[in-house]
């Protein structure tokens, strides 16, 4: 009596033991390990971009998709997804305004020609940030623009212009010119000119496909960042190496076994894409060039991870969701999830901005239910961006728990039975 006791015990305190959801996923907690390892090893030297440590990353996650059986995207010669960006290296500026010459430090251009010039007879729209404006809830929009544009900023926002400077840095190529300029007029003449030098860098996201039965034109999306920040100052320890183990080599393993447990199921009636996206540590590149190869509209849900090493304020057997309220992605989860233990709860640091802080953000931004799921500690994640960030810090039985938990949670939606309530873009800050 006591063993039968002892077992159902255990049951009760485990997801994998809880009413069973059929079939069970094929997920175990030693390829959990394997791939988690190889990618948090010192050989990867901290998957920093344009480093080789990433590249040897890269091609381990291009194995593991082939081994899946995956696609590549679009017919594809690789599953590496490059492209092109820009650095700039600022060369000189000038101008006038009315006949004024302008300070050099009061001009600031967003371009990627060598040479931009521009002036009133040369079609650059004109826009103004005034005194009373709020300089970051005007600057975003015009930063963002596709036109040709030249923006008087008045003198009482030059805090937040020379902090301008600090973004200039790499860019994709693009065919507008974004001027900013430090002045208390709105010229009727003006003649700037700035002068820039370009480094080309490439990257690379890393991408395969589960094409679609029924509805193969539409997506559900898995994604994860590879990148991390490489090596650094020595700690106390010597250990100069951020192997990133929770960030985000863990969100990367579970794109990795969710595209081995699709592919071994050969039932999803949406096209299923695995994304592991470079760059998001220093600007999110790798999402924002891989989301504009997709029309919005087309992509049913995202599902991106970051950070489930670690578990949860609630414990195990749990996660949360970034903008949980922004559709109802969430509750389908959930609902499918019925006869587990596993909980899914809304994101419990919303004053931290984590909707907007990783690989979902482009893609709700144009309306897609793309969220996060996490199980991060945001107050208190004390190996966050340190060389501690190791495998040995991280509950791989439970992360394998919330591997098997997004496949089951997943499965109405890659079946085509259920799609997300849309973001509301209008909310979107």
């Amino acid at each position: 009596m006591k063993n039968y006791i002892s077992v159902l015990s255990i049951c009760f305190s485990s997801f994998a033991c809880a009413q069973p959801l059929i079939p069970p996923p094929d997920i175990s907690v030693s390829e959990v390990t394997r791939i988690e390892k190889t990618l948090s090893s010192d050989q990867m030297e901290g998957r920093k971009v344009f480093s080789p440590g990433i590249d040897r990353a890269a091609d381990f996650i291009a194995s593991e998709f082939k081994s899946a059986g995956l696609e590549t995207l679009n017919g594809a010669s690789s599953y590496l997804q490059s492209f092109t960006m820009l650095r700039p290296r600022f060369i000189s500026a000038k101008g006038t305004i009315d006949g004024a010459e302008i300070p050099e430090k009061n001009i600031i251009a967003f371009s990627t020609k060598p040479v931009v010039t521009a002036d009133q007879s040369s079609g650059y729209q004109v826009a103004r940030i005034n005194a009373s404006d709020t300089f970051n809830i005007k600057v975003r929009p015009l930063l963002g623009s596709t036109k040709n544009t030249i923006v008087f900023v008045d003198p009482e926002h030059e805090t937040p212009f020379n902090s301008l400077k600090r973004f200039k840095r790499e860019t994709f190529p693009k065919d507008n010119s974004v001027i900013f300029v430090l002045t208390e007029k709105s010229p009727a003449n003006f003649s700037i000119e700035a002068r820039h030098e370009f480094t080309e860098l490439k990257l690379a996201n890393v991408v395969g496909v589960l094409p679609g039965r029924s509805k193969k034109a539409e997506y559900v999306i898995f994604s994860g960042h590879y990148d991390h920040l490489g090596i650094g100052k020595p700690n106390s320890n010597g250990d100069s190496i951020f192997n990133g183990a929770n960030d985000d080599a863990a969100g990367t393993t579970a794109v990795i076994m969710l595209a081995k447990y699709f592919a071994k199921q050969k039932n999803n009636e949406r096209t299923i894409v695995f994304a592991t996206f470079t760059g998001e540590e220093s600007g999110g590149f790798g999402s924002q060039y891989f989301s504009k190869q997709f029309q919005p509209e087309k992509v049913a849900a995202m599902f991106n991870i970051e950070m489930i090493g670690t578990e949860s304020k609630w414990g195990t057997n749990s996660a949360y969701i970034t903008g949980y309220e922004r559709t109802d992605m969430g509750q389908i989860l959930q609902k499918n999830l019925e006869g587990s233990q596993f909980k899914f709860y809304p994101d419990p640091y919303p004053t931290q901005q984590l909707f907007y802080r990783s690989d979902n953000a482009t893609l709700a931004r144009l309306g897609v239910p793309a969220h996060t799921i996490s199980t991060s500690k945001m107050d208190s994640e004390k190996f966050y961006h340190t060389q501690e960030d190791e495998i040995e810090t991280l509950n791989l039985e439970n992360m394998t728990e919330i591997i098997k938990a997004i496949a089951i949670s997943s499965t109405s939606i890659v079946a085509g039975k259920d799609s997300p309530t849309r973001v509301d873009t209008k909310q979107l800050r």
